[in-house]
Order: structure tokens, then sequence, then C-alpha cells
């Protein structure tokens, strides 16, 4: 099956633009073996800048495991990251991070006793390569506090007062989501934005996901609810054993007699 871009040519899909330039994520043959298990097996595709690719899968398909590996965060047992073109398989977390992949958690990682503001302030004094004390006696129009506001509003939270802690599970996501984008990042990695999120918050959520595209950012998000997924992606990726099984347009990943018997118990 073609690893080619396949966008679905709708106003709410854009799709990556056709510049011709070198793809803004890349993985070659991508494995993890822990002893005798293989836990990711010789995943490859590319993810063209400006695309939204999602990648689905069954609980243990190895969707989150295939993150870590391009994140950092699981040392590889072959294969290589490419970041537009950069090999970044030997780069430590920090160092990915630095040339433009930024990554989102399943659960929360904020600063619950700090305010809404503050935590993203943080992440923009961190970019900005400042030190963390500035965040005790943030300046008002300070260009910190002016990044985070403008993230803030791009998420559509406006409780920048507001102590993080106390933000709906939807809320702490976008806020997650604004502290990412305070890093400037190329490539977006969204593990499970909808993860314990009210059902009431989801629409409000995707919109804000949907924002990041039409943006122009990349991004590669592993989601479990499929009608999510097929609503923001220009191509569904779809994990099984380890093992990506398919990659396509949302209408011909629904369409793949594999990915049916595979993952959709064989319900068309």
């Amino acid at each position: 099956m073609s690893d080619a871009p396949t966008t679905a040519g709708t106003p709410s899909r854009p799709g990556p633009p056709d510049t011709g330039a070198a793809a803004a994520l890349e993985v070659r043959d991508l494995s993890w073996q822990v002893g005798g298990a293989k836990i990711v097996r010789e995943v490859t595709f590319a993810v063209a800048p400006g695309e939204f690719v999602g990648v689905i899968g069954p609980n243990g398909a190895g969707k989150t495991s295939l993150f870590n590996l391009i994140s950092g965060i699981n040392p590889i047992s072959g294969g290589r990251v490419l970041l537009a073109g950069r090999d970044i398989t030997g780069d430590s977390i920090a160092a990915r991070a630095k040339a433009g992949l930024g990554r989102t958690f399943q659960t929360s990682s904020l600063f619950p006793r700090l305010s809404v503001r503050e935590n993203v302030r943080i992440a923009a004094q961190q970019q900005l390569g400042g030190n963390l004390s500035v965040v005790r006696f943030p300046r008002r129009g300070d260009r910190a506090t002016e990044l985070a506001d403008q993230h803030l509003a791009t998420v559509d939270l406006t409780k920048h007062d507001t102590a993080a802690g106390d933000l709906s599970h939807g809320d702490k996501r976008k806020l997650e989501i604004a502290m990412l984008l305070a890093t400037d990042p190329q490539v977006i990695l969204l593990d499970e934005p909808m993860a314990g999120v009210n059902s009431s918050d989801v629409p409000g959520l995707t919109e804000v996901i949907r924002g990041l595209h039409r943006s122009g950012s990349t991004v590669l998000m592993v989601e479990h609810h499929i009608d999510v997924v097929l609503g923001l992606a220009d191509r569904v990726a779809v994990m099984h054993h380890g093992e990506l099984i398919a990659i396509d347009s949302p209408d011909r990943i629904m369409a793949n007699e594999t990915v049916q018997s595979a993952y959709l118990g064989g319900v068309a």
C-alpha cells in the first residue's frame, strides 16, 4: 500500500501542502524488543509537512510504544527516526524537543498549584532561554507572558488566573497543548488527548486540535475515539501486534479488509 500522503479534500481537513519538502517526520524499520518480546516491529512511514496522521489500533498494539521510541523515552532496538530529514535516532529526549519534536502524554503533566497562565509561561520562558525563577515574579507584558496569552487564546482557554489543578480534564488537555505550543514544535505528537475527557468536552477539544492542523502544524495523534480520528486525519495508520498493517486515507482504511478483520472485528 502506498505511503504517499492522501488528503480528504474537505474544508475541515486542509491536508498537507504539496511543497516537495523533506518529510517532517520519518521512521524507518523502527523496532523495540524487550527480552524475547517484540513490542514494535519494523515500522516504516513518513509524515509530510503540515499533514495530520491518526494512529489507531487495539490495546497493546504498540501505539504509545511507537511514540516512546520516536520521542526518545525508550531506546530503540533497530531502525531510525528522522526529523525534517535529520537523523535524531541517537539524540536525547531534550535534544529532540529542542530540535522541534513536541509531545503530550496520556496522563496530565501540569503544575497544579500554579495558574493556567503560569504553566504556559514556564514553557515559554524555557523556549526563550530564561530560567524558571521568573515564574514567581512575572512582569505584565513581558515576552513570556505575551506568548502564554497568545497560546492560551489559540486553545480557547481564557481562565488565565485559575489554578491548573482546578480545571476540568478537557481544559487540562487544552492547557497541555498550549504549553506544547509554547515550545514552538515542528512536529506535534498527541498521545490519546481524549483519554479521561468528559464527553461534553470532546467537541471543544477536537476543535482545538483541528485548529492546529488548519494553522499548518504537523500532527501525529494516537486516539481510541475512531470518530474523532476519522474527522481530523488526512491519513490513518493502523497498528496491530506491534506492526503497521495499513496507512491510508480514512475512507480507505475503513474499507480495508485487513483492518476490519484485525481491528474492527470484521464489521465494515
